[in-house]
């Protein structure tokens, strides 16, 4: 009998302690909506900061980035208060949908960051690799590069041919290939990523 007692109860399910707050979050986002609440605003931060860095380490897999989506989603939450209606929905929905939204911010940022740190690392020795130089080491370089070019698959050489040698933006090859934005980013990246991979093989 005990036993059974136990089963059952162990089949209740536990209620959500979420859902109980549920209503004390909507005020308090209110507060900060209406007075600027401070107080209301730090019981918030209390309760969402430790959920948003979860989801941002998991998304970043760097402490530093996690903090950073805590800091930028919770002081978006305090200037946009006055447009959350709780009509529209639970304030944690309205602050998880912020925390989201910044957080593809943060990952564009960080691939684009990661494109120009590519070029940078490859595109200089073009640069510096003149056809008039002197220097036999930079023919070869120059040569080693324009020979990395021929053979990458024929959209990525086209379009970094385009934004590396014809000095086009990515909206200009994006208009004149009739291609979205994106499309060029990604041939971008992946025939870089694919030069350097030669470059470096060549150096070793």
């Amino acid at each position: 009998m005990y036993q059974t007692s136990q089963l059952a109860d162990a089949n209740i399910k536990k209620p959500d302690p979420n859902l109980d707050i549920q209503p004390e979050l909507n005020q308090y986002l209110l507060a900060v909506a209406s007075d600027q609440d401070k107080a209301a605003f730090a019981k918030l931060f209390a309760f969402f900061a430790p959920k948003i860095k979860a989801f941002g380490l998991k998304q970043f897999r760097q402490e530093a980035l996690a903090m950073d989506l805590v800091q930028e989603t919770m002081s978006l939450v305090w200037r946009k208060a006055q447009l959350y209606s709780p009509e529209k929905g639970k304030a944690s929905t309205w602050i998880f949908t912020i925390m989201r939204n910044y957080s593809f911010d943060m990952l564009r940022k960080i691939q684009h960051n990661k494109e120009d740190n590519l070029s940078d690392d490859l595109w200089p020795l073009y640069e510096e690799a003149e056809p008039e130089s002197d220097h036999d080491d930079d023919h070869l370089m120059r040569a080693q590069l324009i020979q990395g070019l021929e053979t990458l698959p024929p959209k990525q050489k086209e379009v970094v041919e385009a934004i590396y040698l014809k000095e086009m933006t990515h909206q200009e090859l994006a208009e004149h290939l009739k291609v979205p934005l994106g499309t060029i980013k990604s041939r971008l990246r992946l025939g870089l990523e694919k030069l350097k991979e030669q470059m470096e093989q060549h150096n070793d």
